[in-house]
């Protein structure tokens, strides 16, 4: 394990709006999806796990892990890292249409140029 991501439990309806609420603003959101009903909203109370860059050759894995209390979004080590390398895991996002898709930059030599 490297970390959790942390932040607050919404469901989805909630964190569509506020992504919204945060676009208007002119803020970045850190929100991942922990399943069709549930997100977890790390923009203003998020571990700095948040920062964590997508990849398409990661170095870490999220994984859901479910208690019997709820849910939580680890952060493992997929290989060794070595110091000074930066964190990445595949957020592994749905597929859109053309017009909202968005560019990779990872720079990985597999990459597939879209995060979506």
């Amino acid at each position: 394990m490297v970390i959790e991501y942390m932040g607050d439990i919404l469901r989805a309806e909630v964190a569509m709006r506020k992504e919204l609420l945060y676009k208007a603003k002119n803020r970045p959101a850190y929100m991942f999806r922990i399943d069709s009903e549930r997100v977890i909203d790390a923009t203003r109370s998020g571990s700095p796990a948040r920062y964590i860059n997508h990849s398409c050759s990661p170095n870490c894995v999220a994984e859901v892990v479910t208690f019997e209390r709820g849910h939580k979004i680890i952060i493992s080590a997929a290989r060794r890292i070595e110091r000074g390398e930066e964190l990445c895991y595949d957020y592994k996002l749905t597929p859109v249409a053309d017009q909202s898709k968005i560019p990779c930059h990872c720079g990985a030599a597999n990459c597939r140029k879209w995060i979506n």
